[in-house]
């Protein structure tokens, strides 16, 4: 099962109050590490290197695309 997890941490509920809401991936991004958020597009690379999913699933998931095909490709699994 591929998962999106957000923790709403102060950064990101500003983002929200701010209206800055196209923000949040990339802060997601940036705070993983410490919070343990998760982007789709993660989830999806995570399933597609474990071999449990295939790409035609992993892209029809995705809510940007292009996106995870430079993330599979800078993983080499293109």
């Amino acid at each position: 099962m591929a998962i999106e997890f957000l923790v709403l941490s102060p950064n990101i509920r500003n983002l929200i109050r701010e209206n800055k809401l196209h923000q949040i991936q990339s802060m997601m991004q940036v705070g993983q590490e410490n919070t343990g958020m998760v982007t789709m597009n993660q989830s999806l690379l995570s399933l597609l290197m474990q071999k449990k999913i295939e790409f035609k699933s992993a892209f029809g998931a995705s809510p940007d695309p292009d996106q995870l095909n430079t993330m599979i490709k800078k993983a080499g699994l293109l």
